[in-house]
């Protein structure tokens, strides 16, 4: 209905559905998807039943039970078994949080083996930039799931340690020109697709030039140069 605020409204996109595997990035969606229907702050905080204020309490569980509604549709029938006797979305959340995240020492667990992956994470030779990239933001955002707070700063001066050598003029460029401090993600990517075209246009004009090159050093061009007035003279006498 167009009089319905946001948090009354049924989402207009598909829910993501959770079905027991890659829980850190549902979780993410569904947070943002939460969020936009301004239902975070409970599934977060949840709610006080003892409240003294009655139409407040009646409002924040009108929400709670939206929120809840929403996370029932969005896990598979095989999931949903597992949230099926809570009654709060904050306990439905934290059941699913628990179960397929871990408590804090597995999280630590796996945030450990995240960092060691983030830092030994290299662009190799012939790589696309967008390939490399999405296995960055991949490992991040894992690690951010998992409640670490990794900046922008870090991921782009790790990313530019990882290139390869023959990226050192652009990293330099990159260095000079920008704030670091203040370069977003989407804004190296953007610079550094860009600069990927000048790179593999070098790197193409090189190899034309060896092969080049090369036929030289083998006689190449000297004997087609030596065959093709033979056969412009046989084409005149057969004339």
């Amino acid at each position: 209905m167009a009089g319905s605020s946001m948090a009354g409204t049924v989402p207009s996109t598909p829910l993501p559905i959770f079905k027991g595997e890659g829980y850190e990035f549902w979780s993410i969606r569904m947070k943002t998807l939460l969020i936009s229907h301004d239902l975070w702050d409970t599934v977060g905080s949840g709610y006080n039943e003892k409240d003294n204020d009655r139409p407040r309490l009646r409002e924040k569980m009108k929400k709670d039970a939206k929120a809840l509604s929403l996370i029932q549709q969005a896990v598979h029938d095989e999931v949903f078994s597992r949230i099926a006797a809570a009654s709060t979305s904050k306990q439905a959340w934290t059941l699913l949080q628990t179960e397929y995240q871990g408590d804090s020492k597995v999280k630590t667990v796996k945030l450990q083996g995240l960092g060691r992956d983030f830092e030994t994470l290299q662009m190799k030779e012939g790589e696309g930039v967008a390939d490399f990239l999405s296995k960055v933001m991949k490992n991040v955002n894992q690690k951010r799931a998992y409640g670490e707070d990794v900046s922008d700063q870090l991921v782009v001066e790790s990313v530019l340690r990882s290139l390869p050598p023959r990226w050192d003029h652009v990293v330099t460029a990159i260095e000079k020109s920008k704030d670091l401090s203040r370069l977003s993600f989407d804004q190296l990517m953007g610079s550094l697709q860009a600069h990927e075209v000048i790179v593999n246009r070098n790197v193409d004009q090189v190899e034309e030039e060896h092969a080049f090159q090369a036929r030289e050093d083998n006689g190449g061009p000297a004997y087609r140069g030596r065959r093709s007035p033979v056969t412009r003279s046989r084409g005149r006498g057969r004339g």
